[in-house]
């Protein structure tokens, strides 16, 4: 992998890698769960407030349901006076209250099947909620271990492709190391043949030329020395063996002597 490839492939990975960020399904998951618990929370304060209205509702119902006792009691009381104007009066009201209870009794009516409409709506939105929730999680974890998985083998393989580098990188340090161990033997083997001396000086050859001259002088001269003694050594030996050779024959003619003398006494 070359250098325009390897900046190639960085390019390519850090945009992959912003596209992913601005795609990233875990957050797309968060912001859909996050919307349906919204959803929820409306539902859940709809509920409520309906509750709340249904309880106003059903207080004011509860105090003209009073009013209407009241004015009851009112219209006995204005009759045991002989005041029938003043229990037509009572009794007038009493019929205005149980008109008002008559509408709110409709209203709370309503109120209640909105509120049970709601109140379904709001445990299906639950059910649903938890359910995305438990789906979304498996979801967040199955996408992050694929994403880790991912990162694992784009790093295998960007270390791969810098091993491929490297494993050049030591063939070229290897190859350029053996031409240079190369290049010094051939300069120590010219060394030692005097080939570069000569090429550099004309001056250390004629040195070296009459050097070995005198070297080769000298050899002669000590083996001349060498023959010298080895044929003085020789002549001397000869010389030794004749006399050897004389002394022993003289001792043999004493002894010859000796026994003809011995004979003669006899």
């Amino acid at each position: 992998m070359g250098i325009l490839s390897r900046i190639s492939y960085v390019v390519r990975s850090r945009l992959s890698g912003l596209v992913d960020r601005a795609e990233d399904p875990t957050e797309s998951l968060d912001y859909s769960y996050r919307q349906m618990q919204d959803e929820l929370a409306d539902v859940k304060r709809g509920v409520a407030d309906l509750t709340a209205q249904k309880k106003r509702l059903e207080v004011q119902r509860d105090r003209l349901q009073e009013n209407v006792d009241k004015h009851n009691d009112q219209a006995r009381e204005a009759m045991r006076q002989d005041r029938e104007d003043l229990a037509r009066r009572a009794l007038e009201k009493k019929q205005a209250k149980l008109s008002q209870i008559e509408d709110i009794d409709e209203q709370i009516a309503d109120l209640e099947s909105t509120q049970h409409d709601l109140e379904a709506k709001k445990a299906d939105l639950e059910a649903r909620v938890e359910e995305f929730k438990t789906k979304k999680e498996t979801m967040k974890a199955r996408y992050n271990a694929a994403e880790a998985q991912t990162r694992v083998s784009e790093a295998m393989t960007g270390v791969s492709g810098e091993m491929a580098d490297v494993n050049r990188a030591i063939e070229r340090a290897t190859d350029r190391t053996e031409e240079m161990e190369a290049r010094a033997a051939a300069m120590d083997e010219l060394s030692e043949r005097g080939v570069l001396e000569e090429g550099w000086s004309d001056e250390d050859a004629i040195d070296r030329q009459l050097e070995d001259g005198r070297e080769s002088r000298e050899i002669e001269a000590e083996l001349d020395t060498l023959r010298t003694e080895v044929e003085g050594d020789s002549t001397a030996g000869s010389a030794e063996v004749e006399q050897v050779v004389e002394e022993s024959v003289d001792e043999d003619q004493v002894e010859a002597e000796l026994e003809e003398l011995k004979d003669e006494e006899q």
